[in-house]
């Protein structure tokens, strides 16, 4: 994945937020999560931690090309 313009940021950042928010939900379910919900929310882990760092790709990219 690789953000190419501003519309694809904004749309990044909305799936972030929707994710961090399925996150917080998924770990507040259970009080002893099964198998499962660790896997999902390790799953949501990484797919957040790889928005922000494809977001942060694109800002430093967008700064350094304003320059």
């Amino acid at each position: 994945m690789s953000i190419k313009s501003k519309r694809e940021l904004t749309v990044t950042r909305e799936k972030l937020a929707g994710l961090e928010k399925l996150l917080q939900g998924t770990q507040a379910k259970a009080a002893i999560p099964t198998l499962a919900q660790e896997r999902t929310v390790q799953s949501l882990r990484k797919a957040i931690i790889q928005m922000k760092e494809e977001i942060a790709r694109f800002e430093a990219k967008a700064f350094s090309t304003a320059k």
